[in-house]
């Protein structure tokens, strides 16, 4: 008898990637606003879940959904103090209720990047990346908590769009003007002058070169902003991954440890590292004193 060529398994389509992530719970695409971050290699599937727990637990503080935790514990209450009360068909009533009741959409999503130790969060709104990561970092400065275990660094960015020098530009613009709007309602007369320093990360990109990117950022800063490379007031965050980039504008980026959150926690819990200057970002700065990124 002639062996069968295909086996019960061939031509099965696979419910699991090859490093064993269901593709259900992510995105295929970088888009949107978000939150780059970086973490121990071969934790990335630990750390999705970590800062998914992170950034929910923030955004509920920052941008509750109206109503949603007032009902959920209203139920709660009604459900354990008549739940011997009620007879069946009430208790089946409530039940359908509930699962009638609207869901609330998820304001997060992990964005496959295929690469180890990067990982892309996507923001819905009305989360702005930029104050949720400002809020993290303050609050593992003040306390030295990170709350997470894996992750390092935060980075994150207003819009991403495709790599190339016309798609930047329309971003940048949009997140200057953005950026810059409170500002212009708020100051009467001629706006007041600031520094700025451009901070610009690649990773697994070719196409564009370091200064185009650098003088295509530029042109978009208004002009009352001035580069400054030793003390600026902003940080304009660009980061180049692949075929996306993503920008932000940030202030505080060196005081916070350029948002590294196990920097800043040691720097709380081990100060007399830090004492004397110590810090790696205090050093790359001594190092790089004239270089336009890190």
């Amino acid at each position: 008898m002639a062996e069968t060529q295909s086996g019960p398994s061939n031509g099965r389509k696979r419910k699991y990637r090859s490093d064993g992530v269901s593709p259900t719970w992510v995105k295929r695409t970088i888009e949107g606003p978000g939150i780059w971050a970086t973490c121990v290699k071969g934790k990335e599937q630990g750390t999705v879940g970590e800062l998914y727990d992170l950034f929910e637990s923030l955004a509920a503080d920052m941008w509750p959904v109206e109503g949603h935790d007032s009902e959920s514990s209203s139920a709660n209450d009604r459900d354990n103090g008549s739940d011997e009360e009620d007879d069946l068909e009430t208790q089946i009533a409530k039940e359908v209720a509930a699962l009638k009741r609207p869901k609330v959409e998820k304001r997060f999503a992990n964005c496959l990047t295929n690469t180890n130790c990067v990982i892309f969060m996507s923001c819905k709104p009305p989360v702005d990346p930029v104050k949720l990561v400002m809020k993290h970092v303050e609050n593992v400065q003040k306390t030295g908590v990170t709350r997470t275990k894996y992750t390092h660094r935060l980075t994150p960015v207003s819009g991403s769009c495709v790599a190339n020098l016309p798609e930047l530009h329309s971003l940048c613009h949009r997140t200057v003007a953005a950026y810059c709007a409170p500002e212009n309602q708020s100051s009467e007369g001629s706006p007041r002058a600031r520094k700025y320093k451009i901070e610009l990360r690649t990773r697994n990109h070719n196409t564009l070169t370091r200064m185009e990117i650098i003088q295509e950022v530029a042109k978009c800063m208004p002009s009352h902003y001035t580069v400054d490379l030793d003390d600026p007031d902003v940080f304009v965050l660009v980061e180049v991954f692949k075929s996306t980039v993503g920008v932000s504008i940030v202030e505080d980026y060196y005081r916070y440890q350029k948002f590294n959150v196990m920097e800043l926690a040691n720097a709380h819990n081990e100060p007399e590292r830090f004492e004397k200057g110590a810090g790696r970002v205090r050093d790359k700065k001594q190092e790089d004193n004239g270089a336009v990124n890190v």
